[in-house]
């Protein structure tokens, strides 16, 4: 059995063919996907966040929102760049949100993705010191701040002669959600960032992007990456067991319209590149008749070694065809596989 999801990465245009003509439609259809997501049995409902583009990008308010229209379906990012976070606003927002949604968020996070623009978290008032010109190094200080703050510790001098009465000891920031902390999920590039993620506790999300590590085809590259995250993570006591995340875009044609929209289009090779500098693979996409599909995705290494699929989904096309497409997967390919 393996955890199914969505992901989408909240595009919106003002083209007359585009579902999703505002920022507005995103957001309200994104919080209806959520509860048609719910409705087919999927397991759940990510987003991404990209700032300083037609897309989502404060994901607390969204989350919040779907936590209160739905009740089983699992609410995360995949993933909040850290570079752009208060580390301590971001806590309070986060725990705010999953107490609304009653403990349901599994917040992805990493340094991010490339940018819209440059050096973007300068412009939110951050700044990187000389030797980390990325950033990296500065989102990954912010992390580990995160994490220690979500245990829920005191910290903070109470004022002796406060408006409302505190209590005893050192102050934590509120509102605080238990187990949270367990839900904190470390978008990785390359396997030295999985173990990495595996050190501190927190649990693998890998997307259809990685550093070219081996020249391997891309799955292959990907659950090599799973097992040395899995391997690190054997080393410590976090008390708890990890998650593994992989994303996909899948696509079942099964009617005139995915064969309109897919038939034909699905990058049937990974491709390789540089970005940023660095030697990358992107995995293929899938789209075909089920059975095919079902052939193609028995011999995807990563997906065997991940318990969370999330299926990238095309949210311009609005929210009916999209829970169409979910549904094409869980139904007619998520049992061929024995994920169902």
């Amino acid at each position: 059995m393996k955890r199914i999801g969505f992901l989408s990465f909240g595009h919106w245009t003002p083209h007359p063919e585009s579902a999703t003509r505002s920022a507005a439609d995103v957001l309200l259809q994104s919080i209806e996907l959520a509860q048609a997501a719910e409705d087919l049995g999927a397991d759940g409902a990510y987003f991404r966040v990209h700032h300083f583009a037609r897309q989502l990008a404060s994901p607390f308010p969204l989350l919040a929102a779907a936590g209160a229209k739905t009740s089983r379906i699992e609410l995360g990012t995949g993933v909040i760049d850290m570079r752009y976070e208060n580390p301590m606003y971001m806590v309070e927002d986060a725990g705010a949100a999953d107490l609304i949604s009653g403990g349901r968020l599994q917040l992805g996070i990493s340094r991010g993705s490339p940018e819209q623009v440059v050096d973007g978290w300068r412009y939110f008032g951050y700044q990187a010191a000389e030797d980390d010109p990325s950033g990296a190094q500065a989102a990954r200080q912010k992390t580990e701040l995160l994490l220690t703050l979500l245990e829920g510790q005191g910290f903070a001098e109470p004022n002796p002669r406060p408006m409302f009465p505190n209590p005893p000891g050192l102050l934590r920031l509120e509102p605080h959600s238990e187990g949270l902390r367990q839900r904190i999920w470390w978008g990785a590039g390359s396997n030295a960032t999985a173990a990495w993620a595996a050190q501190h506790g927190m649990n693998l999300m890998s997307s259809t992007l990685k550093d070219d590590e081996s020249g391997e085809p891309f799955h292959v590259q990907q659950a090599a990456q799973i097992r040395a995250f899995r391997e690190e993570w054997a080393r410590h006591d976090h008390g708890f067991e990890p998650r593994v995340s992989v994303s996909r875009s899948i696509f079942a044609i099964v009617d005139d319209r995915d064969r309109r929209y897919f038939l034909g289009s699905g990058e049937r090779d990974d491709q390789f590149g540089y970005i940023d500098s660095t030697r990358s693979v992107f995995g293929r996409s899938y789209a075909g008749e089920p059975d095919e599909l079902i052939e193609e995705l028995a011999g995807d290494e990563a997906i065997a070694e991940a318990d969370t699929l999330l299926l990238t989904v095309p949210n311009q096309l609005g929210v009916e065809y999209n829970a169409h497409a979910i549904e094409s997967i869980l139904r007619h390919v998520a049992p061929g596989l024995g994920w169902r």
